[in-house]
């Protein structure tokens, strides 16, 4: 009884557009598709039909293939530049393997002839509506997923990083220009390959170019390639890396370490994605995505002249800012898992996670560098580590020795304090962050001790509901 009830629901749910020049072919499609429940709308030609089709909403359209000036397959064509995912279902009275191969490489999804069978119809139908459905499922579902686990290479559930990933995933089929600001170590080129891999463009190239890497004579030639004899050592045509990435993505990294009497000609290919090559005299015209990325504060380059303004509103259309690995804390257990298992194998070892003192010290400490920091420490740990999970002494003395000198000890809450000695190490702490970090670990600690109940752990610390529910939703404490 179940599933005729959900059949019933999905079919009052989706809409049918009927195209046809007859219309008493029209009205027989009308009637009989209402009688099953659906919703439809009819049209007598092609041109009708798209008018229909881009001020409503349909799951499927039923067309004739055989009509006036638009046929049923340039109908087809049209259709799918509205919406990729419309389910078309072409049919005809002069039937010919043909006509079907032409219509189904054009993307219809079925094909059937007149005269038909009313319930072959209602079978093509009903089937290309369950497809319909699942398709839409499946597109929610990859979208679920990549907010709970992220893309390749980015890592965390962390609700900044969720709002990363939904960014990523609804821009990635704009062709606009995409600005990603963060400090080194945040993942910005990962997070433009993952533009890239969700984009129109994936099975094109993605070329990525160091701004800060190329020597300032060379970089030119480098992005926009040079012809035969056009200075010194030029033996040959070289192509550059704007013509390598035609079909694809453009990733300018540090685009702010760019010489300013470079920026210049950056800026007419960004606006017009036309270029010279050094020594050339032909425009060459390409099809890429620009996405640029800094370290820096852009607008401050802007305002000491570093940097033109002009050129930072033609990058800036999208701007995606990622957040430091210090501001997203509650990632650390996933992303220290996540390195474990990459490095761990490459080493030879069977390293299964961290000591509780050495995850204590990776809580507090700073990383000026990010995720790239995290990383190069666990395979650091790794490589020196003997036994099966990480020990403090096998991390950088930096680090371990801060936790040492600023301890943190056992977290005691009937006495009321942290137990241990407090010295400051000779390269100094940042007190707030050490703050936080004592005071979400203290609150971990109530939540423990309260079995989840956030108001019974608020009474344990003296501290309001409201108070507590505020900075647990501030240090991502569930």
């Amino acid at each position: 009884m179940s599933s005729l009830i959900d059949d019933i629901a999905v079919s009052a749910k989706a809409s049918i557009l009927v195209v046809d020049d007859e219309k008493s072919m029209r009205e027989f499609m009308e009637i009989m598709l209402k009688k099953e429940g659906y919703g439809v709308s009819t049209a007598s030609s092609g041109e009708e039909a798209l008018d229909i089709f881009k001020s409503g909403s349909f799951d499927v359209v039923i067309t004739d293939l055989k009509m006036g000036e638009m046929s049923g397959v340039e109908l087809l064509k049209k259709l799918k530049e509205v919406d990729s995912s419309v389910i078309v279902i072409l049919m005809t009275a002069y039937a010919s393997v043909e006509n079907a191969i032409d219509a189904m490489k054009s993307g219809a999804y079925d094909y059937f002839t007149k005269p038909f069978n009313i319930d072959d119809i209602k079978l093509h139908v009903s089937r290309a509506i369950e497809f319909q459905k699942t398709s839409k499922e499946n597109i929610i579902l990859k979208k679920d997923l990549k907010r709970m686990s992220g893309f390749k290479g980015l890592v965390g559930k962390s609700p900044k990083m969720a709002s990363v990933y939904e960014t990523i995933m609804s821009i990635a089929s704009s062709s606009s220009t995409v600005l990603i600001t963060g400090e080194s170590g945040t993942g910005k080129e990962l997070t433009a390959r993952a533009i890239h891999d969700e984009s129109s463009r994936s099975e094109g190239p993605f070329v990525a170019v160091n701004c800060g890497a190329i020597p300032e004579s060379l970089m030119e030639s480098e992005l926009f390639g040079h012809e035969k004899g056009a200075f010194t050592g030029a033996s040959n045509r070289k192509e550059g890396l704007a013509e390598l990435a035609d079909g694809g993505t453009l990733f300018l990294d540090e685009v702010t370490e760019m010489p300013l009497h470079l920026q210049v000609k950056l800026l007419r290919f960004v606006q017009e994605r036309v270029f010279k090559r050094v020594g050339g005299v032909a425009d060459i015209s390409v099809d890429i995505r620009i996405v640029a990325a800094s370290n820096r504060d852009v607008m401050s380059e802007v305002k000491a002249g570093k940097f033109r303004e002009d050129l930072y509103y033609r990058l800036n259309v999208i701007n995606l800012a990622l957040p430091p690995l210090r501001e997203r804390k509650e990632d650390l257990p996933v992303l220290i898992d996540h390195f474990i298992s990459k490095h761990t194998e490459k080493n030879g070892k069977n390293i299964q996670g961290v000591s509780e003192e050495a995850f204590k010290a990776l809580s507090v400490y700073n990383f000026q560098g990010n995720v790239r920091e995290l990383e190069n420490i666990i395979e650091g740990a790794i490589a020196v580590e003997k036994r099966s999970r990480i020990g403090l002494e096998c991390l950088p003395e930096a680090l371990s020795g801060a936790f040492n000198t600023v301890a943190i000890g056992d977290i005691d809450l009937d006495g009321g304090r942290l137990a241990g000695t407090v010295t400051i190490p000779d390269t100094g702490i940042n007190l707030q962050e050490q703050v936080d970090s004592y005071e979400r670990l203290i609150m971990e600690e109530a939540l423990k001790k309260s079995g989840g109940v956030k108001k019974k752990a608020a009474e344990l610390l003296g501290m309001t509901f409201r108070s507590f529910r505020y900075k647990a939703d501030k240090y991502g404490l569930d």
